[in-house]
């Protein structure tokens, strides 16, 4: 794909979906501006909308909403406000068309906003997969069945559908107007309905479709179906994999016949590049988020094919709580369920922010998610906000964690962004006693830091040295549980009650062993330099998290 490989246009969407799906109301849809995604509106959450955005308003049916909408979605640059028919046009909204520059657009009563969604990202030309010698078939773009659909309707003068095996739609062509009811019925729902495909298997057509290799032609059936079909199958090789289905109004010409069994073959190699590449586009996609993350030359050239160029980005990183044995099994089945979360992200993702990218490297999923324009603090926010949800939806809480970067600015950023959320979701995955499903890098920037200095004085061989070193070769020696006493009342800033609590000793007994600590090791604990080094030693160099809670009062 070269690098100025334009998107999706809400013309060409309109020109495919107009006759079907989709009305113009009001407005005059912009003839260059590329999709940037689609957005569903929610009057009850502030939500992310990508520049070039088409909102899909569900729900919205009051004037006064729509106006307000409109206006909004002037200031946010959307192309296209889409609106359930009939919708009544009224002076106040002819205004706030004109004064937003936001066309008003009408989806069909029976269509699904959910398909409706699917089919226009279906109809994109961004394809992530192959260069341009790969991207083209029979001149027509690579897996686009929508533009061959047209091709086959040119070519025998009669609006087609194309089906898979479970006579689900793929795509159609256009002139759908000129065919009968139930073909409506079949693109709103985009399956043939079962009243009528039990029809035909009753009558034994898809018997006769699969064995021939030549069109078939169907008379008309079942009510709605008014007007006879010429179908033909779409095999490769000896496999299936769909058909391809005409309304007619007469048989066809052997010449016609011809050119659609021929055009067939050309759907089969299609469909079987969007088959085939669809691992490879989730490996192509895998190595894109891995090449933005480094951060070196390559990223802005891979924010650009993942639909992220210019956007400022938040990452998450989702790991793995560890669980189960230490077995090649249980690796097996972590990475399973690595995946099967990844997945999930992914999924979780793309219905809040559309052009969210997502990829499991290693064992760590990662997630570029746009930032908007509402300020780094207010990205982390949400970006944190939302992967609670999915959590919580998903694990319970208690299978993954998920650390969240600071928003990368600008390409160049991405290395240390990424190299953040790591350090989030380490300390995340190594928490002890207080469990945090997500945490912001500003959460836990201390932890992180503890973390580095521990991993530094693990490299050296580094020892306790001072007044934390007597006191250990005291315990070691004695049996005694000093340097447990010394952690306590640090932790407890100087609180004897909290820390004989935490201890589960008398505070008299435990004043005696603080001043026990203070003979053996000589510490001063009226100097807050030389608390502030044996905090760090416990923490660092001993790697003592917290203070044993053993009822243990022998010593």
């Amino acid at each position: 794909m070269s690098e100025d490989s334009p998107r999706t246009t809400l013309v060409r969407i309109l020109d495919e979906l107009s006759e079907t799906l989709l009305t113009v109301l009001e407005g005059a849809p912009s003839a260059s501006a590329e999709l940037g995604g689609v957005a569903f509106h929610d009057p009850v959450d502030d939500e992310y909308l990508p520049a070039d955005a088409l909102v899909l308003g569900v729900g919205l049916r009051e004037h006064d909403d729509i106006v307000e909408l409109l206006q909004s979605l002037g200031r946010r640059r959307a192309l296209g406000l889409v609106v359930r028919l009939p919708q009544e046009i009224d002076a106040s909204i002819e205004r706030a068309v004109k004064e937003s520059g936001v066309p008003l657009i009408g989806l069909a009563r029976g269509a699904s906003w959910a398909q409706l969604a699917a089919m226009i990202r279906s109809l994109s030309t961004d394809d992530l997969v192959g260069g341009d010698e790969a991207d083209s078939i029979g001149n027509i773009a690579s897996g686009d069945l929508f533009a061959v659909a047209n091709a086959i309707t040119a070519l025998i003068d009669a609006p087609v559908t194309i089906l898979d095996r479970s006579s689900h739609v793929l795509a159609f062509s256009g002139r759908q107007d000129e065919a009968d009811s139930s073909r409506i019925e079949t693109i709103l729902g985009r399956q043939v309905p079962d009243r009528f495909t039990s029809a035909w298997l009753e009558r034994g057509i898809f018997d006769e479709l699969y064995r021939s290799s030549k069109p078939v032609w169907i008379a008309p059936g079942p009510p709605g179906t008014d007007l006879p079909r010429v179908a033909v199958a779409v095999r490769a090789g000896d496999e299936v994999l769909g058909s391809i289905w005409a309304v007619v109004r007469e048989p066809l010409s052997e010449a016609r016949s011809r050119g659609l069994t021929e055009a067939a073959q050309l759907v089969a190699l299609h469909m079987m590049r969007i088959r085939g590449g669809s691992h490879g586009a989730q490996q192509l996609r895998a190595d894109l988020v891995s090449t933005a993350l480094s951060g070196g030359s390559g990223a802005r050239n891979a924010l650009r094919r993942l639909g992220l160029a210019g956007e400022a980005v938040t990452i998450l990183a989702m790991g793995l709580v560890e669980h189960g044995p230490d077995t090649v099994e249980g690796h097996a089945i972590r990475r399973a369920e690595g995946q099967r979360l990844s997945a999930g992200l992914a999924l979780h993702l793309t219905a809040v922010h559309p052009r969210s990218a997502t990829a499991l490297i290693g064992d760590v999923c990662y997630a570029l998610m746009p930032a908007g324009r509402d300020g780094a603090e207010v990205a982390e926010e949400r970006a944190a906000r939302v992967a609670t949800q999915f959590l919580e939806r998903v694990t319970g809480g208690d299978r993954a964690n998920i650390g969240i970067g600071p928003v990368a600015q600008h390409p160049s950023n991405l290395a240390d962004a990424r190299a953040s959320a790591d350090r989030v979701l380490r300390v995340l995955l190594d928490q002890e006693s207080e469990h945090r499903q997500v945490a912001r890098f500003e959460d836990v920037h201390v932890e992180t830091l503890l973390l580095e200095l521990r991993d530094m004085v693990t490299a050296r061989g580094d020892r306790p040295t001072g007044p934390l070193s007597r006191l250990l070769a005291h315990d070691e020696s004695k049996g005694s549980q000093l340097v447990e006493t010394l952690q306590a009342w640090l932790e407890s800033f100087g609180d004897v009650a909290k820390a004989s609590a935490v201890t589960f000793m008398h505070p008299n007994t435990f004043r005696y062993r603080l001043r026990r600590v203070v003979d053996v090791s000589g510490l001063d604990l009226d100097d807050p330099e030389a608390r502030l080094a044996a905090m760090l030693q416990l923490r660092v160099v001993l790697d003592r998290g917290r203070p044993q809670r053993s009822p243990d009062r022998s010593r």
